[in-house]
């Protein structure tokens, strides 16, 4: 296991030696030439979802919403996370997300599953990592309820990542500064080879030094992936792609609550890590993941296509964690909060070497048939999934006291004492998705997925063993009308499934015993339009998700038992519209959420709001391309998310807030090579507020916005 990693090791060095060279390309370039005028050829693309699993069927006119964010969009933008995502889409927001860890969202207000709700060109992964966007050609989220897209999966959406293709000849190496000395060097090459182009290879590498503006949170990242295809007779693609990963950083606990008080976020120094002690470690997170591609031409239309991946993580978790605080004064206990004072109790936790696989193969049929006047667009096939999840010792061990100012060391308490929970699990689905042209204007939509669905898992010790088997079947059906060729209407109707069991703890009473399938449904109803330089959406949603919960004091033996109790209701509006006319530029979107509990045995918690939510949210952004200037285009966004609840029974609640990003792009040319140069400031205003406010791990936490920031990027065609 050693020699592996210090192969990995090299690996990743060579990709940091790569991205170095792009350092020196940008950096060496000579002065600035005179600038060439550009010519703008405009023209329709038609988006296509891959996450929605309907082929080739354009976004515009498919009964379901889904945000396509490209690479282009996500380099202005200066995302460079998966959470970044929540910054272009009302849909999308945050869901635990801080420096040095990997990234969690919530789509209509539900957290998705970092370990059932992620895929890489359709096929399932773990998002318990860092996942680099450097290779990655495009995210696409899918909203509402999956259970046509995958066999299990929490309700609100589905996010897949599609990788970076060989498409014709390229040589890029681009250089990203971020204030506080952060630094990103990058390559983008590619290549065809041979006399018709049939052989293709492209390589991404690229190298960081981490330092955000959170103190005592200095780190670095690496990336190198290879992705090639050959073109073979009789229409038959071969495709590969191998990408390696590594993320050392420490990471940063939130803020919390200080007594029964929200403490003022303006008064809080955001850039405060209160991971700070002498003894803090990196978290440290590495992947590689590879997977092959046969794609095979048949007869009229039909196509078949083999997909399989494996994905392989190792991680380092280690963190001087807060939570909870005694206060010796009054002998108060606070379990969920931090003590009036701003002290709390700090812990050291470590879990060395977690070890996470998941492997994957998809066998696929397309192809069209008619019955009668009817034509079929079909898609049926198998996926096969494994997971192992291998874990250490870990340790949990109460360090000492800490301070929300980050004032006071405390000694270490490395030593690794409590068990941990290693997990398998084996599934197989079978699915079917036929959309079906009625006529000139109709058109019904239809998905069936069946699954077989294997768990066990089992303490480190050997103790609390649980195993069950489970089958379900998750429909999805839609029909939409044109209106005319730019307008659709449409309405759907959709189910998804989460599977669980009560933990085997000594404490339930039905220890072990798996529950109900959880079976979440959704209806939409939406119109979508599409014309020349103007697209806008307008869908309302109706998500209904069952709860499983602990039901007693949980605090002696026999005392609880895990079951269903009641559900949680999310229903809402989203708008999305972008338009171009002229120099400028305008897309945005707006999502209104109602959600709720219903249904709960205990009534008080009937009609309460989840916590880290917004009930409204608004994302805008602007372009306008200044004449005098060729090549210049000013740029702003604003993002909006309105009041969050802080605890679950709803007495204290953060406030919304609104952020303003500037920034501008400078296309040129020199001695022949484009150049394309960023300038971005975030937080323009510098605003101070809670901008996340998740209640995890039975603790209330508040993470506040980031502090103005400014980033510099070039991107050179060499």
């Amino acid at each position: 296991m050693a020699r592996r990693f210090r192969s990995h090791s090299h690996v990743l060095r060579r990709a940091s030696t790569l991205a170095s060279l792009a350092c020196c390309v940008v950096a060496g370039a000579p002065a600035l030439a005179q600038t060439t005028p550009s010519v703008v050829v405009t023209g329709r693309v038609l988006t296509v979802a891959d996450v929605a699993g309907f082929g080739g069927a354009a976004l515009d006119s498919a009964p379901l919403q889904a945000g396509v964010f490209g690479a282009e969009l996500l380099r202005e933008s200066g995302v460079a996370s998966l959470a970044g995502l929540a910054k272009l889409d009302a849909g999308v927001s945050d869901a635990y997300n801080t420096e040095g860890y990997w990234s969690s969202l919530t789509v209509r207000g539900f957290v998705i599953d970092n370990r059932a709700n992620y895929r890489r060109d359709g096929l399932p992964i773990s998002a318990e990592t860092a996942i680099g966007l450097q290779n990655k050609e495009r995210v696409e989220v899918l909203k509402g309820t999956s259970g046509v897209q995958a066999g299990t999966s929490a309700p609100g959406g589905l996010v897949n990542l599609v990788v970076k293709r060989p498409d014709g000849p390229r040589r890029e190496a681009s250089l990203e500064w971020r204030e506080r000395g952060s630094m990103t060097a990058a390559v983008d090459l590619a290549e065809r080879f041979g006399a018709d182009g049939s052989v293709g290879v492209r390589l991404n590498a690229a190298a960081s030094t981490l330092r955000p503006q959170t103190r005592d949170a200095a780190g670095s990242s690496q990336l190198f992936a290879l992705a090639g295809d050959v073109r073979l007779g009789s229409g038959t693609t071969l495709e590969a792609e191998v990408e390696l990963s590594r993320q050392s950083q420490p990471s940063v606990p939130g803020f919390s609550l200080l007594g029964n008080r929200l403490p003022d976020a303006g008064a809080t120094d955001p850039r405060i890590n209160l991971n700070n002690q002498p003894w803090s470690l990196p978290v440290v997170l590495e992947g590689t993941t590879a997977s092959l591609r046969w794609r095979q031409r048949l007869a009229g239309d039909w196509r078949f296509t083999a997909h399989g991946a494996v994905q392989e993580l190792r991680s380092d978790d280690r963190v001087a964690f807060p939570f909870g605080c005694y206060d010796a004064a009054t002998t108060a206990y606070y379990g969920d909060r931090y003590c009036p004072d701003g002290s709390f109790d700090l812990y050291d936790y470590r879990s060395e070497d977690e070890r996470r696989r998941v492997a994957a193969l998809d066998l696929r049929l397309d192809g069209s048939a008619r019955t009668g006047s009817v034509v079929h667009a079909l898609s049926f096939g198998v996926l096969g999934s494994r997971t192992r999840e291998r874990f250490n010792l870990q340790a949990y061990n109460y360090a000492g006291p800490g301070r929300v100012d980050g004032s006071l060391s405390t000694p270490a308490a490395p030593v690794a004492g409590d068990q941990n929970t290693n997990r398998d699990e084996r599934s197989t689905e079978i699915y079917l998705r036929d959309r079906m042209q009625l006529g000139p204007r109709w058109e019904l939509w239809a998905g069936l997925r069946h699954t077989r669905l294997d768990r066990e898992s089992v303490r480190t010790d050997g103790s609390r063993a649980t195993a069950y088997p489970q089958s379900f079947t998750t429909p999805w059906l839609a029909l939409s009308h044109r209106i005319d060729a730019a307008t659709i209407v449409y309405a759907s109707w959709g189910e998804g499934i989460e599977s669980e069991v009560a933990p085997n703890r000594a404490r339930y009473t039905n220890r072990g015993q798996p529950l109900p399938a959880l079976k979440s449904r959704q209806f939409e109803a939406g119109v979508k339009h599409s014309r020349n330089s103007f697209d806008a959406s307008f869908a309302a949603f109706d998500i209904v998700r069952p709860l499983a919960v602990d039901i007693g004091s949980c605090d002696v033996d026999a005392s609880c038992a895990r079951r269903v109790d009641g559900d949680a209701r999310h229903r809402g509006v989203e708008a999305a519209a972008a338009w171009r006319g002229g120099a400028w530029g305008l897309a945005g979107s707006a999502m209104w959420l109602d959600a709720e509990r219903r249904g709960a045995s205990d009534p008080a918690s009937n009609g309460l709001r989840p916590t880290n939510v917004p009930a409204q949210t608004l994302k805008l952004r602007a372009t306008r391309d200044i004449a005098a200037l060729p090549g210049l285009q000013l740029q702003a966004a604003l993002v909006h998310e309105g009041p969050r609840m802080v605890l679950p029974d709803n007495s204290i609640e953060a406030t919304g807030w609104t952020r303003l990003d500037l920034g501008a792009r400078l296309k040129t040319r020199m001695h022949g090579h484009a150049l394309t140069w960023h300038l971005g400031l975030d937080n323009a205003t510098d605003a101070r507020a809670w901008r996340e406010t998740p209640y995890q791990f039975g603790h209330a936490y508040l993470f506040p916005l980031a502090p103005r920031q400014w980033r510099l990027s070039v991107q050179a065609a060499i």
